[in-house]
């Protein structure tokens, strides 16, 4: 990939924060247009999101591929090394650090958007194995679709794919599917609909990681040589950067 680090991580640090300003805000919204009825807040935060993540993948993948979460550059970092493809080391350690600064960032952007203060810690507690299984499921199956979708030729509907899956995973997993370490350290930052306590971060984040763990795992066993296709996740670009062309 030539494209040059800094526009890279420029990429995953804007569209990061447009992510977690879609979660955090929608929810927000969600709560003051619905204020009695959660099932309808969450369908709202969750159609929000989805839409948001599928055009977000679509204006960022080309320059980065629009990872906007740890465990896809780390799962895109370990597929493949044998292979030569993907990130490298010094590149996952820069996409994680824009990934979770652009989360913190989201955050801040939404309270200020509604009139709340810039930081607000949630008092949500997150806290309980059935919401951790949750998370591990949700994450192995992002996994999976990424990385089939890359293997298989299929890159291009990742957008729709992604956002689909995402917005699926809201109501099938009890976690609602943060499925990010990133956004999930962001998500502490606010006190409102999508918020997590902190104290609850450990737990979801080391559930993403085993999520992270088993969808590797499946991926060796369904797609021994799906570290050939990482350079194309999440949206395949022709490895230049555009700017080279014009001597920049």
């Amino acid at each position: 990939m030539t494209i040059a680090l800094w526009r890279r991580l420029l990429a995953e640090f804007t569209g990061t924060v447009l992510l977690v300003t879609a979660v955090v805000g929608s929810g927000i919204m969600a709560t003051t247009l619905s204020p009695d009825d959660v099932g309808l807040q969450l369908l709202e935060n969750s159609i929000a999101t989805a839409f948001a993540l599928g055009a977000l993948i679509l204006i960022f993948g080309p320059v980065s591929g629009a990872h906007f979460n740890p465990v896809v550059s780390a799962a895109d970092w370990l597929l493949g090394r044998r292979a030569g493809t993907g990130l490298t080391a010094r590149d996952l350690g820069g996409y994680v650090v824009a990934q979770v600064a652009g989360a913190i960032a989201g955050s801040i952007v939404a309270n200020l958007m509604f009139d709340l203060a810039a930081v607000d810690f949630s008092g949500k507690d997150r806290s309980a194995a059935h919401l951790w299984l949750g998370e591990v499921v949700a994450t192995t199956g992002l996994i999976l679709l990424i990385f089939a979708l890359a293997r298989s030729g299929r890159a291009p509907v990742a957008p729709a794919a992604v956002g689909a899956y995402i917005g699926a995973a809201y109501w099938f997993t009890s976690s609602t599917s943060f499925a990010n370490p990133a956004v999930t350290v962001g998500r502490a930052f606010t006190d409102t609909f999508a918020g997590i306590a902190p104290a609850s971060l450990p737990g979801f984040v080391i559930a993403q990681l085993v999520g992270l763990a088993v969808g590797i795992g499946l991926l060796a066993a369904l797609y021994p040589d799906a570290g050939q296709a990482a350079d194309q996740v999440v949206v395949p670009t022709d490895g230049r950067d555009p700017a080279l062309d014009h001597g920049a």
